[in-house]
């Protein structure tokens, strides 16, 4: 007897015989392969502003990366709960923001652990990268990252918003710098620039753009202990 099939299972038995399933061991490309990403960092928080910059973040699904100081984590545990609560990445930026060049190996090795631990602390979640303040970095500041075992974050746009102060300027100076793979230096203590980002992050959603953290920027790339990525800005990028 031969048995007819009909309607919508035909349908599925023809398309599982012309499509097989994919491999069980098939893995999907990065996010940031798929899509248009840019990753916006947010430096020498938490402050009192912060918090507004995550109501806009959450308003927007949007997450981002904060590089914070250790002496300002430990009056700011709330802060620091509802980074992580809500998916954003925190990154080192040492203890109280010194030159680490100018610094010991002993000095530097001390800003970076104890910034470390009261991260753990407060938030419970231990950062994977770094950034030295400025950018200011050297082959010796490198391998005492390499021996800590954190990479080195820079950027690939740096607004300068510190000492623009100006909301318009700074909105604009994010949105030039606005490319795929973008890494854009903003800080969450310049009042201005927590106000130009409810522009600003509207504008690079609606253009397509995905913002999200540091590590899903990277997808599967794995930086080196002590390495610094992206590519160094020039002089008159740093902050």
């Amino acid at each position: 007897m031969r048995v007819i099939v009909r309607g919508a299972l035909a349908l599925a038995l023809t398309t599982s015989l012309i499509a097989p399933a994919a491999p069980a061991n098939a893995k999907a490309k990065p996010y940031c392969e798929r899509h248009k990403c840019i990753a916006l960092t947010f430096d020498d928080g938490p402050w009192p502003y912060t918090p507004a910059l995550l109501d806009t973040l959450k308003k927007h699904k949007a997450k981002a990366t904060f590089f914070v100081l250790g002496r300002k984590v430990e009056s700011r545990v709330e802060m620091m709960k509802r980074m992580v609560d809500e998916g954003h990445e925190i990154g080192n930026h040492t203890w109280d923001h010194p030159d680490l060049t100018k610094l010991s190996d002993e000095e530097i090795i001390s800003e970076i652990v104890g910034t470390q631990e009261v991260i753990q602390q407060t938030a419970g979640v231990t950062p994977t990268f770094m950034r030295p303040p400025n950018g200011a970095t050297n082959s010796r500041v490198g391998s005492l990252m390499e021996t800590l075992g954190l990479p080195q974050i820079l950027w690939t746009g740096s607004t300068l918003d510190w000492q623009a102060r100006n909301t318009k300027v700074i909105k604009e100076r994010t949105l030039k710098f606005a490319r795929r793979d973008a890494v854009i230096l903003l800080h969450d203590i310049v009042p201005e620039t927590v106000k130009a980002m409810e522009t600003v992050v509207d504008t690079l959603t609606k253009k397509g753009y995905k913002l999200v953290t540091v590590s899903t920027l990277l997808g599967d790339r794995v930086l080196k202990p002590g390495e610094a990525w992206p590519k160094p800005p020039k002089p008159a990028e740093k902050k």
